[in-house]
């Protein structure tokens, strides 16, 4: 287990900004009804709180200046007065702090008071954005006082003197931070059928703000999850929501002070509810992951032609602003198992829901195909035991005897005792029909008709010795399968065909349905414990699958060394877990190498920090220094893109999995067999230290 390593906070690589996050945060200030100068102070002393935390954006609850529920003394012209001044003040100490400032407050234009959110950075007014929606049911009776502004575009209000942009066609966007671009709604605006902030991330902005004032009855904060994840997932963006808190008025109503930040359906932080003190939520959003996945979404750019192409519509308002240098850290849960699920309330309906649809998949092959069996060869290793538990199911769940599924173990010159004990009594557990061929025989002969130096009795180990062997087993099971009017099984999973690390045709590359296709080597882990733990199956077949966890991986197509060590796949092609993470980042989201190696550091350099799926062992908790991931993501990129891609793209059926994609070139990714890896590769060299 390596040490934590030492940083260069100096080397532009530890500085989060440089891989496209924005530091947002939620506000909620500890007002006084109808108080502005106390409000006030307490906007300021939030934001220069937001300030020593490198915050780039502060989202402030709704009409927070005034504070909201007043009622008819937003009609008061000593109110609307002391509100404009109020602003004054706060524009004028923005120049001194780096976040830009979204404020609440109401303001007056032609006769009409509108409930207004204000963008206020570095001792600028940029603009003010009105309310569209104002409720005006059960609690709410907002149109008393205020104007809706949903009609405002392309106008201007003047706020002490100062004609700004007025509207609710604005997005706000930095000149330093290239994806930094946000727009802003106010509370009743998101529960509308047809949110303003569907146009403003179609007009280009990557993170959408909500300031709002909403009250809290039974199940409200529920409600707020929900939309605010719906929106950051529809919109393809992040979603910053800020309700109302302590210190408003309780004369008919409560305040929970709620922040919420949403990134793509992802939950990054919420702040503490029904707090007396004021309550700052800090998440770091990754406008840069945004970004790439509109480019991968083209039902994104249909609706924005449908909608009448915003970003040619909308006003845009730059800034300048001054993010914080070097390691400031990073405010951002990180899974270390993109793949496996993380949600520990729907943790069994998750595995539950993986496992099937592999299921699901090889029945309905079974059923297409009339096979009369099922061939897998069972190694006594965690892909073939997977590929075996699934296929198990899936005859009990047809009313198919398990005994369909032919089974075969298949020693080598590198088979261990332990596995291929293992191997039997799996299959004796799971009640297949289970046989034994030793391929030693078969492989010596064609060793010796090759002239490999191995068959004139030399210990040369090379590639050719390795896939003989390989090559036979899957020799073995076609003709098998043929002979038994059944097909091949493939076992080999997600995290092989991203390396590359199996056979190629005459191999374990090849079957006549992969059901692992579409599983990364941490998942299948994750899914045999999982069914070894929920009585799955019956307490023999779990007492296996939990031997067989405990086992090191290895091909086993090398003889043991002296010292009985065997051979380890992991110490040739690197940790399985961090490939899966490199896997994830790059297939999904398409990180150039350096941000994954900057997210893979900050996920994996310290074993006691940040969450670890659900019952994962303690004794499997790893951690890696900058170096090792640097040296294993280079690897990984050379055989991603430069050497595996012609195996993927002659790979049998198999299902999708995950959400995070899946290698088939029929699906997920398509690519050309012969890539240069040059570009990732110079990426990498250039900007990791």
């Amino acid at each position: 287990m390596n040490e934590t390593p030492k940083t260069q906070p100096s080397h532009p690589f530890f500085a989060m900004h440089e891989h496209g996050f924005v530091r947002v945060a939620t506000s909620t200030p500890r007002v006084r009804t109808a108080d502005v100068a106390t409000n006030v102070a307490a906007v300021l002393e939030e934001a220069r709180r937001a300030h020593a935390a490198h915050v780039d954006l502060l989202v402030y609850p709704e009409l927070c200046l005034s504070s909201y529920a007043i009622d008819d003394l937003h009609l008061q012209a000593a109110m609307i007065e002391a509100v404009e001044a109020g602003i004054a003040d706060i524009v004028k100490a923005s120049a001194d702090l780096s976040p830009v400032l979204l404020v609440g407050a109401a303001l007056e234009r032609s006769g009409r008071l509108y409930n207004c959110a204000l963008v206020i950075a570095q001792g600028r007014l940029l603009g003010v954005v009105p309310k569209s929606y104002l409720p005006n049911y059960r609690e709410f009776y907002e149109k008393r006082w205020f104007a809706s502004g949903k009609a405002i575009r392309g106008s201007t209000i003047v706020v002490n003197g100062q004609e700004v942009p007025f509207g609710v066609d604005l997005v706000f966007a930095s000149s330093v931070l290239k994806n930094f671009r946000f727009f802003v709604e106010i509370c009743e605006d998101f529960w509308a059928p047809t949110p303003p902030s569907s146009l403003g991330a179609m007009a280009g902005a990557t993170i959408l703000c909500n300031l709002s004032a909403s009250n809290i009855v039974i199940g409200k904060s529920d409600e707020r999850h929900m939309l605010c994840r719906a929106q950051s997932a529809r919109a393809a963006a992040a979603y910053v929501y800020c309700a109302a808190g302590h210190g408003e008025s309780t004369t008919d109503l409560a305040w929970d002070g709620q922040g919420i930040v949403y990134e793509l359906g992802d939950l990054l932080a919420e702040s503490e509810r029904f707090a007396l003190d004021a309550q700052l939520c800090i998440a770091d959003v990754d406008c840069d992951r945004i970004a790439m996945d509109r480019i991968r979404l083209p039902t994104f750019n249909d609706a924005s032609d449908v909608a009448g192409r915003p970003e040619e519509t909308f006003r845009t308002i730059t800034f300048r602003h001054a993010p914080a240098e070097g390691d400031i850290g990073l405010h951002r849960p990180i899974r270390r198992f993109p793949f496996v699920p993380a949600r520990a309330d729907k943790l069994d309906a998750d595995c539950y829901e993986a496992f099937n649809i592999q299921v699901d998949g090889l029945m309905r092959r079974l059923e297409s195909t009339g096979s009369k069996s099922m061939v897998i060869g069972v190694s006594g290793g965690l892909d073939s035991t997977h590929a075996l538990i699934v296929a198990a199911r899936a005859c009990d769940r047809l009313g198919l005897p398990r005994t369909m599924i032919r089974g075969y173990t298949m020693p080598g010159f590198g088979t261990s005792e332990g596995t291929k004990s293992n191997a039997w009594k799996l299959m004796d557990a799971v009640g297949i029909t289970a046989e034994e061929i030793d391929i030693r025989p078969a492989a010596r002969t064609m060793l010796e008709g090759i002239g490999h130096p191995f068959g004139r009795g030399e210990p040369v180990y090379d590639v050719t010795f390795e896939n003989v062997q390989a090559g036979l087993r899957t020799d073995y099971l076609f003709r098998l399968a043929s002979q038994h009017s059944g097909f091949v099984i493939g076992t080999g999973d997600l995290s092989e065909l991203a390396l590359g690390w199996c056979t190629y045709g005459v191999g374990d590359q090849m079957s006549h349905y992969a059901v692992n296709a579409g599983v990364p080597k941490t998942l299948i882990q994750y899914l045999i414990r999982w069914c070894a733990t929920t009585d799955q199956f019956d307490a023999s077949t779990e007492q296996v699958l939990l031997s067989i966890l405990a086992t090191e991986i290895s091909p086993e197509l090398v003889p043991a060394g002296e010292d009985g060590a065997i051979q380890s796949t992991e110490s040739k092609i690197g940790p399985y877990e961090l490939n899966d993470f490199f896997l994830h980042h790059i297939m999904r989201f398409g990180q150039k190498p350096s941000k994954v190696a900057f997210l893979a550091w900050h996920a994996w350099r310290d074993a006691s920090a940040g969450r670890w799926p659900a019952g994962f062992p303690e004794e499997n908790k790893n951690q890696y220094d900058l170096a090792a991931i640097r040296g294993w993501l280079e690897k990984f990129l050379r055989r991603f893109f430069a050497f595996s891609q012609f195996k993927r793209s002659a790979i049998p059926n198999g299902p999708k999995v995950s959400s995070g994609g899946a290698l088939s070139p029929r699906g997920d990714w398509r690519a050309p067999s012969d890539a240069s890896a040059a570009v990732w590769l110079a990426e990498l060299d250039a900007k990791v230290p």
